[in-house]
């Protein structure tokens, strides 16, 4: 990839340069301390220009964005679906506190938010005829069929931190996603 994320670019310019890679930007972002992504300023203001504001020095800035550049380099096999070793691990963790061990990862989207879907996650005791299977990690993931296109690259994490904890998903059919990063549109 020949484009990089630089110091000079707005926030609004990195998601819309990388509405693929929106998601895990988004969460980089917000881990660093900058957790006014969806703020106005950030039409305007460049990355630097808000870290300097926010108290970050060079060093700091630099670190940001070879993570960010770090995200865009990253290859993503659209040919399946995955979920992380540390996702796997809490939702096994979550079935055995349900008493559902034995479920399957149940991955789809509804129309919802200000970006157009949102995503769905759940327990599936069963797949259904209309159901594609994939297995990433020890987990069976059960995706409508009819869902498959929309998702198909996607990646399941769970991040664990101060600033959110929950499952993310990293989906490359994204075209664009609202500033909260809950929903996506395709």
């Amino acid at each position: 990839m020949n484009q990089k994320i630089t110091r000079q670019m707005t926030i609004e310019e990195i998601f819309s340069g990388f509405p693929d890679k929106s998601q895990k930007l988004s969460q980089e972002l917000t881990n660093a301390g900058l957790n006014c992504v969806g703020c106005h300023a950030a039409t305007w203001e460049t990355l630097e220009a808000g870290m300097y504001g926010h108290g970050f020095i060079d060093s700091q800035i630099d670190e940001l964005l070879q993570k960010l550049n770090t995200i865009l380099e990253e290859v993503v096999d659209e040919t399946t679906i995955t979920i992380t070793e540390r996702a796997a691990r809490h939702f096994q963790k979550v079935l055995e506190s349900e008493g559902k061990k034995g479920y399957a990862l149940r991955f789809g989207d509804k129309p919802g938010g200000c970006g157009g879907f949102e995503y769905q996650l759940d327990f599936s005791e069963k797949a259904l005829d209309t159901d594609e299977i994939f297995h990433s990690n020890g987990i069976e993931i059960h995706v409508n069929k009819k869902m498959k296109n929309r998702l198909m690259g996607s990646e399941i994490d769970f991040l664990d931190g101060l600033n959110g904890s929950g499952f993310k998903v990293t989906n490359p059919q994204v075209k664009g996603s609202c500033g909260c990063g809950n929903s996506q549109s395709y």
